[in-house]
This record gives C-alpha cells, structure tokens and sequence, in this order.
C-alpha cells in the first residue's frame, strides 16, 4: 500500500523513537507464563510477527507457557492450535473459523460465546484482561499516528487495555479514516517488516447463490442503508444491487462487492440518517484492489464494533436492512448460525445485533438468506426442529424475512402454522414432504393438511407477472402457493352473501380448512389457481383481490374454470386480467378450451367469457348456465 509524501522511512522511525526497537528475542521476552495474548484480527493479522513468536517459542520452549491466545478470526494458519505448542499456547476465541474448528472441537481450543459489539467492554472492564496484543498498523505519520487499517473492529480497544502492545510496521496497510488511528507513544514495541496482507477469497458464486441474490434485491428498496454479513452469498447480492439507488453501507464487514457497489456510484450514502455520506465498518475482508481503494478514502470511516454493532444505533437508521446467513432455520424461526447440535461451527458474531437493531429502526428489515439445502442437497437446511446442542443465534422474534432458491416467506407478525407452512413453501421440494409430516407430528400444522409430492407440486414462481387493468390497477397475478391459505380464508370472508353465491351456486356462508385447502393444494402440471394481489410494501402485505382457477376434466383435453373478484374491487377490470392469464396458461398446457358453471342472473359474468372470443354452447337448466367454451387458436 503506497505511503503519501510525508511517511517516514523506517531508519528516520528509530532515529526519532529508539526506545520502540528492539530484537525480535528482546521483544518477546516482555511475554510471561499464563499471559493473556490478543492477536489482530482477519486480514489485519500480523502474520509475520506472529510467526515470529513461534518461531520463538520454539526455539526457547521454556520461554512461557500456557500463554491465553485472544482471538476472533484468524485466515492465517492459527500455528497456535498446533499440538505441538498446547504447553505453550490454547486459543480462546470469540468466533470459530476453517483454522481453528477442529481445534475447538476436540477441545484442544476454546470458543467465548458474545455478541461482538460487547468485546471491547470486556477488555475494558476487565472481564477478559489483556497483558499483551500483537496487531498491524500502517507506518507513523509526521506526528506519530499510526492506522490499524482493515482491522479497527475489537482491535482499538485491546491497543488500549493490553499493558504491553507490539506493532508490525508495514507500508502494505491502508490508512482509513475513522476510530483506527493509534501513536506511537501507545505502542511498546514496533516490528518493521512489509509483507501483503491477508485476502478473502470467497467462493465462487453458484447458480443457487444468484437465485437467492435475486430474491434479496427484490426486497431492498432504494435509499436503503445495508449490512451483509458472512455467509453463502454476500457477493452474488452485492451484483444484484447494480441498479438501486442511493444505498448506504453500515456494517460490521466489507467486502470487495461492497467497494465494488461504490465504485459504481449505487453507494453514495446520502440518504443515510446517521454517518450521512459515509461508508462504516469495522473490518475489511478482500483483495488487495480493495484494500488500494479504502486508503486515505474520505467517504470510508472504520469504528470500532462497539458503534457499528450496536443495536441502539442501528435501530436510529432508516431502512435499515441487515442481510445475514445461517447454518439452519426451524419450522418456527428460529435459526444457528454458530453450531450443528453440540458441533460449534462459526460464532455468535454481529448478525444478532443487526438483525434486532433493524427490527427497531424505521422502515427496517432483516433479512436471512440461506440456501434451501447443504452437503451436496443431501439435508435440509429448513428442519422440523434445531438439532439438540445447537445454539439459537436468532430468535423466533428476530426475523422478518427468510429467503432460499426457492422464494421468500415473510414471518414477522405470523403464527406458528403460518411460519411452518410458509417454510415448507420455500424449502427445497425433495424434503417438503418430509417436513409436512414432521410437523403434523409436532402440531405445528393441520393434522389433515395435504401436500402434491414430485414435480407437480413444485412452485412455478416463473408465472408470477405485473398487470395493469384497464382502470389502472397494477395487480400481481401469481400461482398460488400452499402457505396462502390465511390469504384465501380473508379473501373468501370479505365476498359479499351475493358474490358467494354466484361463485359457489350455493348459499354458503363459510368456507371451512378443508374447503380452502382445495384452492391451496394444487398439482400445478394438471391444474392451477392464480390470485390477483394488491401489494401493500410499505406494510409487507398482499391483498387477494381475485381468485381464477381451472381444473382438468376428466377428458384431459377442457378443463373447468371459474373465478371471483372482492366487491370493492369489482369493475376494474380484474376478471378479465385473470381469465386472460388462465386462457394462456391453459394454452401452453396443450387445453383446448374450458367448461363452466354460471347463474343465468350472473350477466357480468356471462359477458367476460363473450368478450374472450371463445366458440361457446350454452345450455340452461334451472337458472343455470353450462357452459361449454373451445379456444379458437391454441
């Protein structure tokens, strides 16, 4: 990382602070027996100072031991975890990373369980002393300051608390404007020596990771300040972010695909009601192109994670919206993001505080995006019940949106069978019957709720489209899906006694579970069920305003149809929109026309299937029309 003018050279630093100096040996041997040892986090790790002390430990194995290794996230190889150093070395770490979950798990290691954002009160207060931290900082300026770089987060507060810090110097480290900066009159000892930082190279992205992107995108709105967290597909949702508008980023991570959102000018947090104009974070995860373009950047401010994780803060943000990950989501909501049963995996991390502080925050979402299967689609990440052992990093409480490859369920404000059924609807299909049982086994649903197994039971969200009806209503029109039996039920009790009867040619006034469950359950390679929905976003809602179906007859080549409007929506045009969509859907499944039943009273109705331009035979019997309708092109 390039210096401006005024760094000083390394032989001008001892000049002016020889104290600082020393050898590596002299240095390290300020490090006592049960020390507690902080080390810099992520990809501000000084990987060259800690390979120094082991080096030197190993070279003087009696030097210390059982030294307490304080740590978050390490991308290094954790040497530390090493069996050969236990006597010298155990790690306890706030967070669980590739290098040291096996260590953890064995025991050979220990995990801290906190919300990040209480880490630096820890230091301070002393419940988790210091005696020493090892970090990275970029060279002293003229006046002595000196930048932690890409890793502020917890590290701030150990440069403060640890009684002895040393500091590798490196010309590599940005310098980023925000909380990050230290003095040299702070640190005890500086080790010269430049080397590349640490890059995050996540993985590449999968189709199944783009259809959860495209499913997130949807749901941030221009203007709207963003956090993503770790997880399955920060990257591939940064991509679909191209063409928002005036986002702002408050996070405990960025990433190349965040810096790659500023670049392209969607990022200009100017509508952001706290830090208006910039971007904050706490730590920097990437490539060293992005690590170029935070130095000495004005519009990036790095804070230490007791400001960036607050939930208190978060929550004075408007449109807030956190973006996180998980390991598993039960039927209920709540999800681990930390552990497989008694298998810790990850960490408790910032994503809890991000998720409630957006709860609280006006016009605020939270957001979990997590594929719909894991190990190579052969489990469930959806499951009847968390495994035992496992930690509950969120709530029932604390998400309102949960999102795979196959749609969103929206849960805030939802029962316990409406958060299942919405679950199941959006779980991967080879397991949706299998969690259908197991929660009529755990009465979390209807005992008798029914279910399409196989292809003809997949959601065809390819057919949800926008219309305008001719008197300007801008309706969605969408299959149906097996969670919207609530939508169905208030659909069905706003009709008047007049428009029940004329749907049902019969003086029904209620259309009980089994009932709804017909316009729920379909098997949509033979039949379908389209609603016409009013979309309410500022409040999350849909409103059915229509319902149009048809089911195969038995010839397999007709099928019968027939359709409803609410009578506050009557007249706009609603009828036709649907019984257009049907008549092509129809179409494509190779139909050659439709039969239905209409009261000869229903005038309105009769009209719509004229104006259609259909062949149609009609024959009366006792006020009612048979109706028999062929396409003329299919």
């Amino acid at each position: 990382m390039k210096q401006d003018s005024c760094g000083l050279s390394y032989e001008r630093e001892k000049e002016m602070w020889p104290e600082k100096f020393a050898s590596l040996n002299a240095t390290f041997s300020h490090i006592h027996p049960g020390d507690r040892i902080f080390i810099g986090t992520g990809c501000g790790e000084p990987q060259y100072l800690l390979k120094s002390l082991v080096e030197y430990v190993k070279s003087n194995p009696k030097a210390f031991f059982e030294a307490e290794v304080i740590h978050v996230w390490s991308l290094g190889i954790a040497p530390y975890a090493d069996e050969k150093l236990k006597d010298n070395f155990r790690l306890d770490s706030f967070f669980v990373g590739d290098s040291t979950r096996d260590a953890v798990n064995r025991g050979a290691a220990d995990y801290t369980p906190v919300f990040l954002s209480q880490v630096p009160d820890l230091f301070r207060r002393e419940i988790t002393p210091l005696d020493v931290a090892l970090v990275q900082t970029s060279p002293p300026d003229s006046h002595g300051y000196m930048s932690l770089g890409v890793s502020v987060d917890i590290v701030k507060a150990a440069v403060e608390m640890a009684p002895l810090v040393i500091a590798q110097v490196n010309r590599q480290m940005p310098k980023i404007h925000g909380d990050g900066f230290i003095n040299v009159k702070d640190v005890d000892y500086l080790v010269p020596h430049d080397e590349p930082l640490l890059e995050y190279m996540p993985e590449l992205i999968s189709d199944t990771a783009q259809r959860i992107a495209s499913y997130v995108a949807r749901i941030i709105e221009d203007g709207s300040t963003i956090q993503v967290g770790y997880g399955y597909a920060p990257n591939a949702l940064l991509s679909h972010l191209q063409n928002k508008k005036h986002l702002g980023i408050h996070t405990e991570l960025l990433t190349d695909g965040i810096v790659e959102l500023m670049r392209l000018g969607v990022v200009d947090n100017s509508q952001k009601t706290v830090d208006r104009g910039k971007t904050v974070a706490a730590f920097c995860m990437g490539r060293a192109e992005t690590y170029e373009y935070l130095h000495d950047n004005p519009s990036v401010e790095f804070k230490t994670i007791d400001y960036t994780n607050n939930p208190l803060i978060i929550s004075q943000i408007k449109r807030m919206t956190a973006i996180n990950s998980a390991m598993e989501i039960d039927l209920t909501g709540q999800a681990t993001a930390e552990s497989l049963g008694s298998t810790f995996y990850s960490g408790i991390g910032g994503q809890a505080d991000f998720m409630r502080g957006s709860l609280f925050a006006p016009c605020g979402k939270s957001i979990l995006a997590l594929p719909s299967t894991a190990l190579g689609g052969k489990v469930s990440r959806i499951v009847p019940a968390l495994l035992p052992g496992s930690g509950v990093t969120l709530t029932r409480g604390d998400v309102q949106y949960v999102v795979t490859e196959y749609g969103i369920a929206y849960l805030q404000g939802k029962n316990i069978r409406e958060r299942a059924m919405d679950l199941i609807a959006i779980a991967h299909p080879d397991f949706q019957p299998w969690l259908i049982e197991e929660a009529k086994r755990l009465n979390l649903i209807y005992k008798d709720q029914a279910f399409v197994p196989g292809k003809g039971g997949e959601y065809p969200e390819n057919l949800a489209i926008h219309r305008t009806t001719r008197t300007g209503l801008e309706i969605l029109l969408r299959p149906v899906k097996i969670s919207d039996e609530p939508l169905i039920k208030d659909f069905f009790y706003s009709l008047s006694d007049e428009s029940m009867y004329t749907r049902f040619i019969s003086a029904r006034k209620n259309v009980p579970h089994e009932m709804r469950q017909d316009f729920v359950v379909v098997d949509y390679s033979r039949d379908m069920v389209i609603l016409a929905v009013v979309e309410d976003l500022e409040r999350e809602k849909e409103k059915v305003v229509g319902v149009g179906q048809y089911s195969r007859n038995r010839d397999m080549h007709t099928a019968e149809v027939a359709l409803v409007v609410r009578d506050d929506h009557q007249e706009k045009g609603i009828g036709s929109e649907l019984l257009h969509y049907l008549t092509y859907l129809s179409k494509r499944q190779g139909l050659l026309g439709f039969s239905a039943e209409v009261l000869s009273r229903n005038r309105s109705m009769l009209r719509l299937f004229e104006k259609m331009g259909f062949d149609i035979e009609k024959r009366r019997e006792e006020g009612v029309y048979e109706l028999k309708m062929t396409f003329r092109e299919v």
